[in-house]
C-alpha cells in the first residue's frame, strides 16, 4: 500500500483536495448529525444525551407528517414535470427544422439563472388573490395561497419553472452524443417518429436520466426556497427541509432538527438505491 501511494503520489496529491473537503464539509458534519440526533441540545453548551426520544417524537409530531407529506408532493410533481418538459423542450431544440438555436437555447436557461428569492416574490405577485395577473388572466377571484386545496400549485409551478431549463440542458447534450446513423437506419427500416424516440431516443439517454432522477430527487428533498417565500395556510406548504430548520434556527431544538435531517439521509439513500435496482433491472430486461 506504501509502495503503491510512493509510486503515484503525484496523481493522489492531486486527488487530496477533494478529500480533504469531503471530510470537513461532508463526513464529519454527517457523522455529527448522527451524533446529535441521540441528544437533547439547544446549539449552547454540553448536548444531553436522549438515546431514540427525538425519533419518538416524530411519530406523534402532525407538522413533521404534514411537513413529509408536502415534500413528497413536490418530489412526485416535480420529477414527472420536470423531466417531462427537459426531454420535450430537449427534443425540440436538438430539431433539425428549429432555426435560430442559439436565440432559443438562451432563452431556455435563462429561469436558472434567476434569483430563486427575486422569482418567489414575482410568483407571489402573479397568484395574489386580489390583484394577481393570473387570476385576471382567468376572471377568477381564486385564493391561490391562502387555500390548501391552490397553495401548492404555485410552488410546484416555481419549482418547475426553475428547475427545467438545467435538465433540459443535461437532456440536450445526451441528445447531441446519439450518432444520426441510427435514425438513418430506422428511417430505412420504416420507422416512424414515435418509434425512433422508444427505441433510439431513450435507451440512448437512459444513463443520463437516470442521474437527472437521482439529482431531481435530492433537490426535491431539500428543497427550501420556494415553500418558504410562497407559504401557504398554517404549514400547508412547509417542506421537509424547511421544518428541520425551522426546528434548529427558530427554536433551537438541535437534537430534533438534527434527527429530521438524520430521516432525510436514510429516505434519500434508499430512494437512490431503489431507482438504481430499477434502472438496473431495466438493462437485464432489455438486455
Amino acid at each position: 500500500m506504501i509502495k503503491t501511494i510512493k509510486k503515484y503520489k503525484a496523481p493522489y496529491l492531486f486527488i487530496l483536495p477533494f478529500f480533504i473537503l469531503f471530510l470537513v464539509f461532508q463526513l464529519i458534519p454527517t457523522v455529527w448529525t448522527f451524533y446529535i440526533s441521540l441528544t437533547k441540545w439547544r446549539g449552547i453548551g454540553a448536548p444531553e444525551f436522549v438515546g431514540l426520544d427525538n425519533f419518538r417524537k416524530m411519530l406523534i409530531d402532525g407538522m413533521f407528517w404534514e411537513a413529509l407529506w408536502n415534500t413528497v408532493v413536490y418530489w412526485l410533481t416535480g420529477l414527472v414535470l420536470i423531466l417531462f418538459l427537459a426531454i420535450l423542450i430537449a427534443s425540440l431544440l436538438n430539431s433539425q427544422l428549429l432555426k435560430g438555436k442559439a436565440f432559443f437555447k438562451t432563452a431556455t436557461f435563462l429561469p436558472n439563472i434567476c434569483a430563486a428569492v427575486a422569482m418567489g416574490l414575482i410568483f407571489r405577485m402573479l397568484f395574489d388573490e386580489n390583484v394577481g395577473l393570473v387570476n385576471e388572466v382567468l376572471g377568477k377571484k381564486i385564493p391561490w395561497l391562502a387555500s390548501t386545496a391552490y397553495s401548492k400549485i404555485p410552488v410546484i409551478l416555481l419549482i418547475v419553472w426553475r428547475n427545467t431549463p438545467w435538465y433540459t440542458m443535461i437532456v440536450l447534450s445526451g441528445l447531441l452524443n446519439i450518432s444520426p446513423d441510427y435514425y438513418e437506419a430506422a428511417t430505412v427500416d420504416g420507422a416512424n417518429t414515435y418509434q425512433k424516440f422508444v427505441y433510439i431516443t431513450l435507451p440512448s439517454i437512459s444513463n443520463i436520466l437516470l442521474f437527472c432522477s437521482i439529482t431531481l430527487t435530492v433537490d426535491m428533498w431539500k428543497i427550501f426556497n420556494e415553500p418558504y417565500i410562497l407559504p401557504g395556510p398554517g404549514t400547508s406548504n412547509t417542506s421537509l427541509f424547511q421544518y428541520m430548520y425551522e426546528s434548529g434556527f427558530n427554536v433551537f431544538n438541535m437534537g430534533y432538527a438534527s434527527a429530521i435531517g438524520v430521516i432525510l439521509i436514510v429516505l434519500l439513500t434508499i430512494i437512490s438505491l431503489v431507482q438504481f435496482i430499477v434502472r438496473k433491472g431495466g438493462r437485464e430486461t432489455v438486455s
